[in-house]
This record gives C-alpha cells, structure tokens and sequence, in this order.
C-alpha cells in the first residue's frame, strides 16, 4: 500500500543529537552525511552539552553547509519567547531557503498557532526590522510545525497543528492505530487527514549484526524501552522492518534516533537508505529544494492580507 498522500515513497528523517559535542562542527558534519542519504530531515533538541550554542544556532551554521536538508530545531515557545523564537525560525527558513521546521516543545499548539497568524499576516517581502514582534512570513509560508504525538494533550495539538506529527510505536499494529487516531481528530479539527505526515520514531542501535538474538529485535521488530521503542539489530533488517511497515501503509515515515550518533547515522545511511533506494523506495535524489517540497506539503495560504 502506498502513503497516505499518494507519493509511495518513505520519509525519512534523523535525530542529530551528540551528547559529547560542544561545537557546530560535528552537526554539520552528521547533516552532510544524512543529506547524502537524501533524507527530508533532521531535529536537534537543545541541551545543556552545547554551553553557548542552541539548536537555533547550530542548524544556522549547518544550513550554509547543506543545500537540500530540512532543519528542524527544537524551540522554546514559552509566551515571553514567543515572538523571539518565531523571528528566529523564520530567518532560519530564509537563510536556508525553504528547508526550516520547528518542533514544538509545548503539550498546546497555542504558540504555533499565534506564530502562524503573525506569519500569514504579513507579506512575504517585509522585512524582520519592519515588523517589532516577530520575523517576516518565511517565502514559503512558514516552516513545517513538528509535533511529539506521544500522549494526549500533544496528540491533540498535533492533529489540529502539526504538519508532521510523531508517534512511538513498537508494532505496526500499533502505529495504524496511532496513525488512524491522528487522522480522526484532524478531520474533527476541520483538516484533511492527508495534509498530516505521520512518522514512527524509533531509538535505533545498528551496532550488532543482523537478526540479533534478542527477542523483540532484528528482523522481530523494535522491543518498547522507557525510552521508547528501540530497534537493535543490522542496517538490512532496519530496511526491511521500514519496508513492512510503509508497505502495510501504516506510516508515512520514520524518525530515527541513532544510539551512537556518528556509527549509527553512518550505517542507517549507506546500509539502510541504499538498500530502501535499490527497491524503489526511497529517493535517490531531491526533485525539490525545500522541507515542504520534500515532504510533499503545500504552502499554506495567507489567512490575511
């Protein structure tokens, strides 16, 4: 079965987080090697191991070192950060040409929904000086709002704002029901159920070989963790649990979280990605140039003026 928006391809996207980095060096050079792969893009959370630099900036250096990647940094959204944070997005979209997202860290999509209007408010040309509380309309509308779908509240903010929403799933039973859950309350929000991209995120350890012997692992599927679902095993069993699942048609995508950043992004990449392009199911190239155009999104219309 192909994807819910009719595209048939997978989409793929992957954490950055490095624990040990304290510079943007690192990051750009994981975004250059997921971007190789093709992926629609990668999230950073912030952290308190990058002492001076946020996601925000970290993903500003990243974007004049990648071309085609979508960038979704975590941001804080509280009410006295708002129009802070949403100027910054929004000249992240613009230094990167179309390939910004934000996710948002907060169970209520209040704060997306405000930064929207006051995107889709102002023409796209107008200057971040021009306007005193917030950036400019971002040239494609505004960036993608990725939303953790895990439990209630954010379910609910993801299926009336969320562009992307991600859910942790340990079965494929599990994420259709996840899936069909967040389609239903989008249409009851008034939304076509298809404008959401739904993505399993899975924590991934490649560091064994393949069909390892765990039960719940390799080729028998992620095993659920406290920290989410987890799959061990090898690259090619990864491929083949991400074909079933996307063949099933219970997913649009996955988000991957490597255990080991640099060795798991490295072998997600040239083993798991090759081996999903060599079936057909996966790009092996960017037919466009921004996060929406990869994810196969529309730009929003403006609300006003």
């Amino acid at each position: 079965m192909a994807s819910s928006h009719g595209r048939g391809l997978v989409h793929l996207a992957a954490a950055l987080d490095q624990p040990a980095a304290y510079d943007a060096l690192p990051y750009v050079e994981a975004a250059r090697l997921a971007e190789r792969g093709g992926l629609d893009f990668v999230t950073l959370d912030d952290t308190l191991a990058r002492p001076g630099l946020d996601a925000l900036a970290v993903l500003s250096r990243v974007a004049s070192a990648t071309g085609r990647i979508g960038l979704v940094p975590t941001v804080a959204s509280t009410h006295p950060e708002l129009f802070p944070a949403q100027a910054a997005v929004a000249t992240l979209d613009r230094v990167s040409r179309g390939r910004a997202g934000w996710r948002i860290d907060r169970e209520t999509g209040e704060v997306a929904d405000v930064a929207a209007r006051l995107w889709d408010g102002r023409e796209g040309d107008t200057e971040i000086g021009d306007m005193p509380n917030g950036g400019p309309r971002p040239p494609h509308g505004h960036p993608v709002r990725v939303v953790d779908a895990t439990d209630e509240p954010a379910r609910r903010t993801a299926a009336r704002y969320a562009d992307v929403a991600l859910v942790r799933a340990a079965s494929a039973a599990q994420a259709a029901a996840e899936r069909d859950q967040l389609h239903a309350m989008a249409a009851g929000f008034g939304r076509r159920p298809e404008e959401l991209r739904v993505l399993a995120g899975l924590l991934v350890d490649l560091g064994d070989g393949e069909h390892a012997a765990a039960p719940g692992h390799g080729g028998g599927g992620p095993r659920q963790t406290a920290q989410g679902p987890l799959y061990r095993g090898g690259p090619v069993d990864l491929a083949a649990l991400i074909a079933t699942w996307h063949g099933e048609g219970v997913v649009d995508g996955f988000h991957l979280t490597p255990a080991e950043p640099l060795r798991d992004l490295e072998r997600l990449v040239n083993g798991t990605v090759a081996l999903l392009q060599h079936r057909g199911l996966f790009r092996t190239f960017y037919p466009g140039s921004t996060l929406r155009e990869h994810l196969d999104l529309a730009v929003p219309a403006h609300r006003c003026g």
